[in-house]
C-alpha cells in the first residue's frame, strides 16, 4: 500500500511538465511597460528570465537580438532596468523575450520590483 502510495506521488509530479520547465513563475501583478526601439509595449508577464510584450509580431523577427527597457511603477519610484534580450516566440499579438544572462545589478533590480509588491501587498493588508 505505501508502495502504491509513493507510486502515484511521483506520477503526478513526473506530469507536472510547467512547473519543471520555468526556472521562475510569470509574474502578472507588476505595473510596467518594455520601451524597445523609443516605443512603449504593455507587458503581459515578465519573470526573471524574460519578458512577454503585447504587440504586433511582423514588427519583430524570431531570434532577433534587442535592447529593451522595462520601466516598473514602484511606490514612490519608476525604475528602468535596461538589457538585451532574443525574441523566442511570436504569437496572438504577444511577443515573447528571453533575456541574456543577468548580471547581478539587474537580479538585484528584479529583486527590488519583487520586494515592492510584497510591501505594497503585506500594507493594503494592514490597512483594512
Amino acid at each position: 500500500m505505501l508502495q502504491t502510495f509513493l507510486s502515484s506521488l511521483r506520477s503526478m509530479s513526473s506530469n507536472d511538465k510547467e512547473a519543471s520547465r520555468r526556472r521562475h513563475p510569470r509574474r502578472k501583478v507588476d505595473r510596467c511597460v518594455a520601451v524597445i526601439c523609443g516605443q512603449a509595449f504593455p507587458v503581459e508577464d515578465w519573470r526573471p528570465g524574460g519578458v512577454q510584450i503585447a504587440a504586433d509580431g511582423r514588427l519583430f523577427s524570431t531570434n532577433q537580438d534587442m535592447e529593451l527597457t522595462i520601466k516598473f511603477k514602484l511606490r514612490n519610484t519608476i525604475l528602468d532596468i535596461a538589457h538585451r534580450g532574443r525574441v523566442v516566440r511570436k504569437a496572438n499579438q504577444k511577443v515573447a523575450f528571453e533575456f541574456d544572462p543577468l548580471p547581478q545589478a539587474i537580479r538585484r533590480a528584479f529583486q527590488q520590483v519583487i520586494d515592492d509588491q510584497v510591501a505594497r501587498e503585506f500594507a493594503n493588508s494592514q490597512a483594512v
